[in-house]
């Protein structure tokens, strides 16, 4: 479904990822690990085209993506949860969810915001609340809900865990894996490696911009080096 190879990506003279290849098939959740400011979401950004790579190629669905605007790529079935959330602060609940349907009509998005809400029941009680009030997990569960109404074939998510207490980092990573069990396509980052490499199929570790080892998630969960650097163990 999505392929990726030899991306190099700059900022100014900063070379901050180097020749990284990876892909993604269709069915299956992946994950990119490793630490801060290893290039994880520079690689997400760069295939939803908020980046450019310098050489290369990125393929979704057998079409080259290299330079399509971000735009265009949500129209193509590729959806990109940002970092922090990033929901429209002073919208409601439901205008934001209404924005994130922006490219359907009006029946289809009437359906799959009904949709939405009978996944994120929590979200559906607070529909007319300003989405800046709402708390950090809400705030997230609206940014997975407002991916959704494009109908994305493959959603890229990025530090979907960030800041959320214990037990809504059990809720939001139970919601992904019962959103890939439902067909959709996920390319997950996330700092909390054991949690992402415990629902993915396989896995990818970036050290510095370089991706230094690729493998099935259950093998990264045991490899030793993988248990030292992230896994503290």
């Amino acid at each position: 479904m999505l392929k990726v190879e030899n991306i190099n990506v700059y900022y100014g003279a900063i070379h901050a990822v180097k020749n990284v290849s990876f892909e993604v098939a269709q069915g299956e959740i992946v994950t990119l690990i490793g630490a801060n400011g290893a290039g994880k979401s520079t690689i997400l950004k760069t295939v939803s085209g908020l980046l450019r790579s310098k050489g290369g190629r990125i393929s979704f669905l057998n079409e080259e993506i290299s330079s399509s605007e971000a735009y265009k790529l949500t129209q193509k079935g590729l959806s990109h949860v940002p970092e922090g959330r990033r929901i429209f602060q002073q919208l409601t609940v439901e205008e934001n969810l209404e924005m994130g349907g922006y490219i359907r009509n009006n029946r289809e998005n009437s359906r799959t915001i009904e949709d939405v809400y009978d996944r994120f029941p929590r979200i559906k009680e607070r529909r007319r609340q300003i989405a800046g009030t709402l708390s950090g997990g809400e705030q997230q569960m609206l940014s997975l809900g407002r991916s959704l109404m494009s109908a994305p074939r493959l959603v890229m998510m990025d530090e979907p865990s960030m800041g959320l207490a214990p037990v809504l980092v059990e809720q939001i990573f139970s919601i992904i894996k019962e959103l890939n069990e439902a067909g959709t396509t996920i390319l997950l980052v996330e700092q909390n490696a054991r949690m992402a490499l415990s629902i993915a199929h396989r896995g990818y570790v970036l050290e510095t911009g370089k991706i230094t080892l690729e493998a099935n998630a259950q093998a990264l969960l045991n490899n030793n080096e993988v248990k030292r650097a992230y896994l503290g163990g």
